[in-house]
């Protein structure tokens, strides 16, 4: 086991390296000079000389790349072009909304589709598996942009009793902190949760119709303990892939709801930086970002081990 956990993180740094090259080359190709937007078109050519000078853009390629990435190893990201400030202080700040935001969204996903996909796949045909699938439909179909300003208009500007939007920082307290990203948690956990029951109630089913559920069944298993026992526990391993996946999206793909509430998250961050083509700050919020997935899918692929003695005895 040791040694595939070994292989696997072997396997995640040459992955990080590969996605840190294909994200610098792709910024590079960007249309657009930084150094044009940054002093405008009438600016004259000495000066956006002197300026992609300072950026170091007149550099060759690859050393461009290897100032970048070793920075990025020694924990210096460079300063950003349109604030002035360093790029680590930034993203941090933006990543203290954004992770927190992205955790609650997938408490709540979870803490709603999983009782919502075992009690449907429990009692397939019924009134409960009836609401509880179209529910889930109703949640994979709604945009969440749409379910912000939905609740916006209910919670904030109808009943008064949520913020509409902004983040006052976590030194204002945890209460107006969490208060701030209870609605943009809602919105971005209602759609996960949609997909999240049809997977759970999928898995479910197909682990009742195995073979091992029904000799434990024959063998006097009650349908409750036979559900509980053997049918949750083994359809955990789609669950999980699932939860991974939607964490990273949470992450990398809340840029729609930060902007319908105003938070100053990490997505937000991206989209700014990409209309003010600052490349040092897209550079490294995407690697940020590819550098999570990579990570998250590393922890999914080692709650595998965890959920299957089968995969531990391959191991």
């Amino acid at each position: 086991m040791l040694r595939m956990i070994a292989w696997r993180l072997a396997g995640l740094v040459v992955t990080l390296l590969a996605v840190s090259v294909a994200v610098f080359l792709v910024m590079d190709v960007l249309p657009g000079d930084p150094a044009a937007i940054m002093l405008g078109t009438s600016a004259r050519p000495d000066t956006l000389a002197a300026l992609r000078l300072e950026l170091g853009l007149d550099r060759p390629l690859p050393l461009r790349f290897a100032a970048w990435i070793g920075g990025v190893l020694t924990g210096d990201l460079g300063t950003s072009t349109t604030y002035g400030v360093p790029v680590a202080g930034l993203i941090l700040d933006r990543l203290a909304v954004t992770l927190p935001l992205a955790l609650m969204a997938i408490v709540l996903s979870i803490a709603l589709a999983l009782p919502l996909g075992i009690l449907a796949a429990s009692r397939r045909g019924s009134a409960w598996d009836l609401l509880a699938t179209g529910a889930a439909q109703i949640g994979v179909a709604t945009p969440n942009f749409w379910v912000g300003i939905l609740l916006i208009l209910v919670f904030a500007s109808t009943l008064g009793i949520m913020p509409s939007g902004g983040f006052p920082g976590w030194d204002a307290g945890i209460l107006p902190a969490l208060a701030a990203l209870t609605l943009p948690a809602v919105a971005l956990a209602l759609p996960q949760a949609g997909v999240l029951t049809r997977v759970t109630r999928s898995a479910v089913l197909d682990v009742l119709h195995e073979d091992f559920v029904r000799t434990a069944r024959a063998k006097g298993l009650t349908r409750r303990a036979a559900l509980w026992r053997h049918a949750v526990p083994n359809a955990l391993l789609p669950v999980v892939t699932v939860i991974g996946l939607q964490f990273t999206f949470l992450i990398a793909g809340a840029v729609l709801v930060e902007n319908v509430f105003g938070l100053p998250g990490l997505g937000r961050l991206a989209f700014q930086a990409l209309q003010q083509r600052d490349l040092i700050v897209m550079q490294d919020v995407v690697l940020l970002l590819a550098a999570l997935v990579i990570v998250v899918n590393f922890l999914v692929d080692l709650s595998y081990l965890v959920l299957d003695p089968r995969l531990r005895a391959a191991a």
